[in-house]
């Protein structure tokens, strides 16, 4: 998608083009992560934030390793000693 000029309103609001938001699948009310990187604004959905997060966790964990189930037997084991 190519650059577009936008304004910023009163109050410091942006104005997302129609276009944009769509292709971000984001709509009016949405919550968005924005922030400042390398001199440029981002925005991003909070389902594609959370995509990033776990595909960043990915590389760190073993292939056929639940966090989720570790946590689980964790907390089991930690109710068991109570």
């Amino acid at each position: 998608m190519t650059a577009q000029r936008v304004r910023i309103i009163e109050g410091g609001k942006l104005v997302i083009p129609a276009l944009m938001r769509r292709e971000l699948g984001i709509a009016a009310g949405d919550t968005v992560l924005v922030e400042v990187k390398g001199g440029e604004l981002r925005v991003r959905s909070l389902p594609q934030a959370v995509a990033k997060a776990q595909a960043i966790l990915r590389r760190h964990v073993p292939e056929g390793v639940s966090l989720a189930a570790e946590l689980i037997a964790d907390r089991r084991r930690e109710a068991e000693r109570e």
